[in-house]
């Protein structure tokens, strides 16, 4: 089997590269500047087909797989984490829940819009107290003569601040995995508020704030798959969002490769470029074979995703874990070439290794990864 991308993706590469050269770089600096994603983009993005890869031509979208959603987390990511993770959240992390789980009521209702750059989307599952433990969520939700009444906390719920709609994870049966429902939530809901942007370490363009739920009233139509589902829902949606979360480490492992090279060979140490030196060109080489790495297995996962490889699970989080770690090793990599210069906030490397860390967090962190893979090693 070779793993060289077909026409169509290789196409759809293309296409993604000249999108983001044109539209997403010139926005670059001015967002990490202001700290928010630049709401210019939108519309230019779902004019271009890039939020609906996953969403059926019926409803606006490509009828597309997610193979093509990593190779656009790579693409955007080479620019910018904070705009791509903003984009990825409500297009292939929010959405396809809806994709997958929505009545045609609800279909019809947000997958146009979110498609097309009209509305935002955001998947709040996260809480104070309760990270990788989706099953511990405390957030509650009861019935009510109008539907449900929703009280709890969220925290580091990204696009929170510009989100028209959230999925919302709440507790409506017993204890652990079997008690979890998805709830639909208008961003104008009656008692939903949202705290002041988070100030992080990286993802600067991005929104990411607390969300409060103090007797939010959603209709009863608002469930969102089925009832005490939401824990296995929630799960399922994770393949892809950790396909495009390798894709977004191959993406910053890319560009600062490239970086790294055209530094080494415009910069001169000795009476020559660093090129001459041989450890730097052992380095480079190094950093190359682990971005190829990455690279395949992420391509990989993503393809056994779409095919309904019974292996897709344990390559998704192969591929999760390998570009998360991969990426974080070459960002490091680019920033120690590039020494003091390297450093400064002004510098592309600087930006792309701030936002690296995260993916070895967000989405299933690197031990969860680890432990799919590892399940059943004790039996």
């Amino acid at each position: 089997m070779s793993w060289e991308l077909d026409d169509d993706h290789r196409e759809f590469q293309a296409t993604c590269r000249s999108f983001v050269d044109r539209e997403v770089r010139p926005l670059v600096e001015p967002s990490e500047a202001a700290g928010t994603f630049p709401a210019e983009l939108w519309k230019p993005l779902g004019a271009a087909g890039l939020l609906g890869l996953v969403t059926p031509a019926a409803h606006g979208g490509a009828d597309g797989d997610g193979l093509a959603v990593a190779l656009l987390a790579e693409e955007l990511s080479r620019a910018s984490g904070g705009i791509a993770v903003t984009a990825l959240v409500s297009a292939y992390m929010a959405a396809p829940h809806i994709v997958r789980h929505g009545t045609a009521a609800q279909q019809e209702r947000w997958l146009p819009p979110l498609a097309s750059g009209e509305a935002v989307a955001s998947i709040a599952v996260t809480e104070p107290g309760t990270g990788s433990d989706v099953a511990g969520v405390t957030t509650t939700a009861r019935r009510s003569d109008e539907g449900w009444v929703l009280n709890g906390r969220k925290m580091y719920i990204t696009n929170a601040g510009l989100a028209d709609l959230l999925i919302v994870a709440a507790r409506t049966g017993d204890p652990g995995r079997g008690g979890v429902t998805l709830f639909l939530v208008e961003g104008t809901a009656a008692g939903l508020s949202t705290g002041r942007p988070l100030a992080k370490m990286g993802w600067h363009s991005s929104d990411t704030r607390e969300v409060v739920l103090d007797d939010v009233t959603v209709a009863a139509d608002a469930v969102l798959g089925q009832e005490n589902r939401g824990f296995y829902q929630i799960m399922e949606a994770f393949q892809l969002e950790r396909i495009a979360l390798a894709g977004m480490g191959v993406g910053h492992a890319a560009e600062c490769l490239e970086l790294a090279m055209d530094y080494a060979r415009q910069r001169e140490a000795f009476g020559a470029p660093l090129t001459h030196l041989q450890t730097i060109r052992h380095k480079l080489a190094l950093m190359e074979i682990e971005l190829e790495s990455a690279r395949l297995v992420t391509y990989q996962a993503a393809a056994r995703l779409d095919a309904g490889h019974p292996e897709a699970s344990r390559s998704v989080a192969r591929a999760k874990y390998v570009s998360a770690v991969a990426c974080n090793r070459i960002v490091d990599d680019a920033v120690q070439l590039f020494g003091g210069a390297g450093f400064v906030e002004e510098s592309p490397v600087a930006r792309h290794y701030r936002d690296a860390r995260i993916l070895r967090i967000g989405g299933g962190t690197d031990e969860i990864q680890l432990e799919i893979l590892t399940r059943g090693m004790a039996s």
